[in-house]
């Protein structure tokens, strides 16, 4: 079957009237930090190119300041230098592939913006702005409006197709338009009418700048979950004036970012929020996108066949796999390294002020600093251990040209990732797994499960080398009774393979700790699989659209029928280690199922009584059924020790070298990084 029939809507151009979309798939704006480096316009030149060539019909850049109080010294473009400079990733885009269209966002983060001289329609400081903004004066907005159309004409100085104008996440314009940041009484203020000016004058003063033939993409909050926010009437109407004003196409975004609703987590459904931009699609004559966790083809043409909107922006899934697009095309959707929305490699980073990659594709950001060569000298490798960590290296390493043999002792590969897959709301682990099942395949990698290789076998298959990826084993710790019958270890509870009993104690409270607390509280279907769950879980309306589509709605989160602790040894708040763009809504959810978490404990023994503890240095005892130790892990470096012994040279790579928390997103990006250099 080709592409075009079993993708119909995907691979349809699209007509704007003074230019054409070859497809209907986008790579949607993220941020990333490579904006703010040095030698920025190459690194972004070699980073957008490939996504060119991987089949996107339109890429959009990261988020671009009209001027300095729009960033706090951030990327901008305001000056024809700047515009320069932007000219070599426009032509590196043009040039890797004509048809691909590539639009400058222009991001004013307003109360956001990491700078004392941020600026917005009020002096309302933002949940988790870092300053009170100055409040805009006429010339004021006189000036950021001109900047706007100043960014716009330097865009298309610099070779853009276009530009985005982001109006919504609790950036510069959206708090024009909602009431509880937008306390104005003047022509920018009061009644909707008057709050949504702003918006609608920047769109219709840049389009005056750039001409009738450039595209001009607005991205409305279409619904901000705020309560308080903009009711469905008010985005319908700020969607119909930016489309008068000279919008080419309106992107819907979902959320802001102070909003206690997740929308691309793991746990929220594949196209959870697209219906919402079908039922505004419906009021508007121009293109619409839609956006948010719509990460494999089919879910982008199902999306398209129900009308529900006119293009797809993925944003992240362009991070996991350059080529998404082109595997579809070419029939090789098994072949897709899919986006599993962990957000650690990515959002988390982009929060906490570093680059951003991707766990599941270390390049990502790094196209010309990893760089996966053709081997001049093919070797015989050993991988031993069929992880993240080991499946990482053997296909990296097989893919240059290295013979490959695998080795895990297990049925299936997999490592932690088939204990990950298990917890609900993390079922997407599931398709890291198929895309390197398909690798092993594809490379000609000699798999062999069911296998317990030791330093003999090895040395006496003659390999050059020998990659150690045997992971970890769960540290037991010094606790008196830690082998009573009610003490469990982690991957015993997940597996099922011993009973957990209906009042538990949870030692532990780092990333496997949260998880085991979230499965054995869990029942019935996932929620991250079921859309209607998901609304009553976070509180959400995609039919009846209330104001911000949460206000007035209550959780609807049963409670588990166990009683649950979770507990950790240091005296700070639960769940710190957590990621910090996704750590709150595994708090919040087992808040909500009434898991108590306690911290400063002491554990002092485990006896038919329960689990007996210091909390606090006062004596506390846990009455409870089953004790399950989640006390971190330790490398499991028993072979290459032995692998030494013999004179066998080997090395180290994810758990097995450091398993001081169960990291994915580093095995993977050392085991890419030796792989690449081997």
């Amino acid at each position: 079957m080709t592409a075009h029939a079993r993708y119909p809507h995907v691979f349809s151009p699209l007509d704007l009237g003074f230019t054409k979309l070859k497809n209907r798939i986008l790579m949607g704006s993220m941020h990333t930090g490579l904006e703010d480096v040095p030698g920025w316009a190459e690194r972004q030149a070699a980073y957008f190119a490939e996504r060119a060539l991987g089949g996107v019909g339109m890429i959009i850049t990261g988020g671009i300041g009209p001027n300095i109080e729009a960033t706090g010294g951030g990327a901008k473009l305001s000056t024809i230098e700047e515009s320069d400079q932007h000219r070599i990733v426009t032509d590196a885009v043009h040039a890797a592939d004509p048809d691909v269209k590539i639009c400058l966002q222009i991001l004013h983060a307003g109360p956001l913006a990491h700078t004392p001289d941020c600026v917005a329609p009020s002096p309302v400081k933002s949940r988790i702005g870092p300053f009170v903004p100055n409040e805009l004066d006429e010339a004021g907005i006189e000036k950021q409006i001109a900047d706007f159309a100043n960014c716009a004409l330097m865009a298309r100085r610099a070779g853009y197709d276009g530009v985005e104008i982001i109006g919504s996440a609790g950036y510069l314009l959206s708090t024009f338009l909602v009431a509880k940041t937008n306390l104005r009484t003047d022509r920018w203020g009061g009644r909707y009418e008057n709050r949504m000016r702003f918006p609608v004058e920047v769109v219709r003063r840049v389009r005056e700048a750039v001409g009738p033939d450039f595209i001009l993409i607005f991205r409305i909050a279409a619904m901000d979950m705020l309560e308080g926010g903009m009711s469905f009437e008010e985005v319908v109407a700020l969607a119909k004036a930016v489309e008068a004003a000279g919008a080419t196409i309106i992107s819907t975004h979902f959320t802001w970012h102070e909003s206690l609703v997740p929308t691309i987590a793991t746990m929220v459904p594949r196209a959870a929020f697209a219906k919402v931009t079908g039922h505004i699609r419906k009021h508007v004559r121009v293109p619409m996108i839609t956006s948010n966790r719509i990460n494999m083809p089919q879910v982008a043409e199902d999306v398209l066949a129900r009308g529900d909107a006119d293009l797809i922006s993925m944003a992240r899934p362009m991070l996991a796999d350059a080529e998404l697009v082109k595997k579809a095309f070419e029939g090789r959707e098994d072949e897709i390294n899919t986006c599993i929305a962990c957000n650690q490699a990515c959002l988390d980073h982009t929060f906490t002020g570093r680059m951003t990659s991707c766990l599941v594709n270390p390049r990502a950001c790094r196209e010309t600093e990893l760089i996966y060569l053709p081997t001049r000298a093919p070797r015989q490798i050993a991988v031993v251990g069929a992880g993240p960590a080991g499946l990482a290296y053997a296909t990296v390493a097989a893919g240059r040209g290295h013979k490959v043999t695998l080795y895990d002792a297990a049925p299936e590969i997999g490592g932690q990732f088939n204990l990950a897959k298990r917890i609900p709301g993390k079922e997407e682990f599931a398709e890291t797994l198929r895309y390197y099942a398909r690798q092993i395949e594809l490379l000609g990698i000699d798999l062999k499960l069911n296998t317990r290789a030791d330093a003999a076998m090895l040395k006496a298959a003659r390999y050059d080398e020998v990659i150690v990826a045997t992971g970890i084993q769960p540290r037991r710790p010094e606790v008196e009774g830690i082998t009573h019958p009610k003490a469990v270890s982690y991957i015993d509870a997940i597996l099922g393979r011993k009973p957990v009993g209906k009042t538990v104690a949870i030692m532990g409270a780092g990333g496997i700790g949260f998880d085991v607390a979230e499965l054995i509280t869990h029942s019935g279907p996932s929620s991250a699989l079921d859309i209607d769950l998901f609304q009553k879980e976070w509180g959400v309306d995609f039919t009846s659209h209330p104001r911000g589509g949460v206000t007035g709605l209550v959780p609807q989160v049963a409670r588990s029928d166990r009683d649950v602790t979770l507990m950790q040894r240091k005296p700070t708040g639960l769940g710190r280690s957590l990621g910090r763009t996704t750590g709150w809504t595994h708090r919040l959810t087992l808040q909500r199922r009434g898991v108590k978490m306690v911290s400063g404990v002491d554990y002092r023994r485990i006896d038919d009584a329960g689990l007996h503890t210091l909390v606090n240095g006062e004596p506390v005892l846990f009455d409870v059924d089953t004790v399950i130790v989640c006390a971190g892990q330790l490398p499991l470096r028993t072979l290459y020790d032995e692998l030494l012994a013999a004179g066998v040279p080997a090395q180290l790579v994810g758990g097995a070298f450091e398993a001081a928390e169960l990291d994915a997103k580093r095995a993977i990006n050392q085991a890419s990084e030796l792989a690449a250099a081997a």
